[in-house]
């Protein structure tokens, strides 16, 4: 243990212990921008500064271990003129327009500068622009980076995709895209974690919440919205709504209220998803046993991309089956607008998503199943979802409870827990197993695939067979899995990938906890919803049932091939 004064009080911490921690563990919050834990301790930013005794220069607190009789002082004069400084000459190349930004009232920036009393700049104003593709599903404001370099080690050491860099020198750095590509040419999966991590407004979602509005209005359109599982675990974060009223029913209320016509449960179309990739992996599995290179699952569209573009030759055995947002844009176009006799160019098909890689994945070519254009018009991320709430003025805890529209919208748990890292796999193998041995499982059989661990491997035996399971989570494990994949150090059945640490509810999409990893917080509530749930299997879902008996057919079937399935 290492002994130290931090302003006036003793301090006992482990050896190699930071002084931003130290300070920390007595109640001591020395301010930031720039630090993650394990990911950006580079003292960049220059706030954090701390003042010790018998030392001129001051030290950054984030990456400077403690000593032994250390008398340090957090809040010093000399601490807040240098630490006021700092930030001044920060704002001095930030576009400070917080009233027009999305992080307003949730930006670490803001917030420091408040609290340091700045109400005015003495520098010379020096706003960088650059160009940037706005119809991209992600935005880049320069005008509001800090050079923080959260964006460039969060894709580097959890993602490994490297697509941020630093450009120039001094007061003209610039964080871009790496190798002087635009994001277009970039092997960017769009998983969004650049924006999560981001402390400003500089990275941001594409705005469609004006989309939404101009279907509402229109009288002419139907608009169907659909919400996925991991929206329900995070929507009321920044609802200033108790834990205890954050409920799927009032969140069906809320939209309700902003007037759309039919509201639906992703969880529904996760159910019919779970129902194809389950038996194509069982129609796989003895050419998947005799190649020993497994089937993985398609449903993340950010895993997706970094399959096709990082490992081109193995995207053979991604599953074919698309993710719940598109099967379920299908069905709606297709099944549903049938079944309330309209045409499908008259309905708005909105998806409420964790996801920023959603938004791409919308607007693939082949996701247009009637010929009448996307299957899935509009995608909200969670974020969206609460800036359009905030727009209509709803206050979510002063609503009742309402239930998601038929014939979409009831689901099992097998559907809910789609959210978490190892959900699909779960889910899957209850049908799985349900479908070789003629009988459900119990539903908790499987639950050794859950977990925060990036990378989980178990063997269940399925009516004698051994089938190995690998679950994954964040692109940078998935890298490492897909090598040992390539050079035969592993054999695996089946796996599952999640483009997301923690898988959907810690997605690109979600609402922002500076410096906190909500995905441990959020996954137990999806698990608690599935052991709720009457039904715990997706093939036991009887809105699921009643479409393959009226429409699919069969898992597999030609008709679920068309609409279900991606071709080539």
């Amino acid at each position: 243990m290492v002994n130290l004064t931090i302003d006036n009080r003793p301090v006992s911490v482990p050896e190699g212990t930071t002084i931003m921690r130290a300070a920390a563990s007595v109640g001591i919050m020395i301010p930031h921008l720039c630090y993650l834990e394990g990911i950006n301790e580079i003292g960049a930013c220059k706030v954090c500064v701390v003042e010790m005794q018998g030392k001129t220069k001051l030290i950054t607190s984030c990456n400077s271990p403690v000593e032994e009789g250390m008398v340090l002082y957090t809040n010093s004069p000399k601490v807040r003129r240098v630490r006021r400084t700092n930030v001044e000459l920060i704002l001095s190349q930030h576009d400070c327009t917080c009233a027009m930004c999305v992080r307003s009232g949730n930006c670490n920036l803001q917030k420091i500068a408040n609290d340091l009393g700045i109400i005015e700049i003495p520098y010379k104003r020096e706003i960088p622009t650059a160009p940037w593709n706005h119809s991209y599903p992600f935005v880049k404001d320069a005008g509001k980076c800090i050079k923080c370099m959260r964006c460039v080690q969060i894709c580097d050491k959890v993602q490994d995709l490297h697509i941020w860099d630093v450009q120039n020198t001094g007061s003209r750095t610039t964080v871009d895209v790496s190798m002087n590509k635009c994001i277009e040419e970039s092997d960017c999966s769009n998983c969004g974690q650049c924006v999560t991590h981001c402390p400003t407004g500089a990275l941001r979602e594409r705005n469609d919440v004006p989309e939404v509005f101009k279907a509402l209005a229109d009288p002419e359109k139907i608009t169907v919205v659909q919400v996925a599982p991991a929206v329900r675990t995070a929507w009321a974060e920044q609802m200033d709504l108790p834990e205890e009223l954050a409920t799927e029913g009032r969140m069906v209320a809320a939209l309700r209220q902003v007037g759309f016509d039919y509201i639906f449960d992703t969880n529904f179309s996760a159910d019919l998803t779970i129902m194809e990739e389950a038996h194509e992996f069982l129609a796989r599995l003895e050419e998947v046993k005799a190649s020993g290179v497994p089937m993985f699952t398609s449903c993340c569209p950010a895993w997706v991309r970094f399959m096709k573009s990082q490992y081109p030759d193995y995207k053979s055995r991604l599953s074919s089956a698309k993710s719940p947002q598109q099967m379920f844009g299908a069905v709606a176009k297709t099944y549903f607008a049938e079944k309330i006799g309209v045409s499908p160019d008259k309905i708005c098909s909105i998806s409420v998503m964790p996801c920023i890689a959603k938004k791409g994945e919308a607007a693939l070519p082949e996701m247009d199943v009637t010929g009448y254009g996307p299957d899935v018009d509009i995608v909200l991320t969670t974020r969206e979802l609460v800036r359009l709430l905030k727009a209509e003025h709803i206050i979510p805890k002063l609503l009742g409870e309402d239930t998601f529209d038929s014939p979409l919208g009831e689901s099992s748990g097998a559907g809910v827990i789609f959210g978490a890292t190892g959900g699909v796999m779960e889910a899957a193998l209850r049908t799985a197993v349900a479908a070789i041995e003629g009988s459900n499982p119990n539903p908790e059989t499987f639950s050794d695939v859950r977990g925060e661990a990036g990378r989980r491997e178990v063997t269940y035996h399925i009516n004698g067979v051994p089938i190995r399971t690998c679950t994954v989570s964040g692109l940078g494990n998935a890298r490492k899995l897909m090598e040992d994949v390539r050079c035969r150090r592993v054999s695996y059945d089946f796996v599952e990938v999640m483009a997301c640490p923690g898988g959907c509810v810690g997605g690109g999409g979600q609402p922002i906890v500076d410096g906190v990893e909500m995905a441990s917080v959020r996954a137990p509530k999806l698990y608690d919803l599935d052991k709720r749930r009457a039904v715990r299997f997706s093939h036991e879902n009887p809105e699921i049932k009643k479409l393959y008996a009226d429409y699919l057919g069969k898992p597999l079937s030609e008709k679920a091939h068309e609409l279900l399935h991606v071709h080539g």
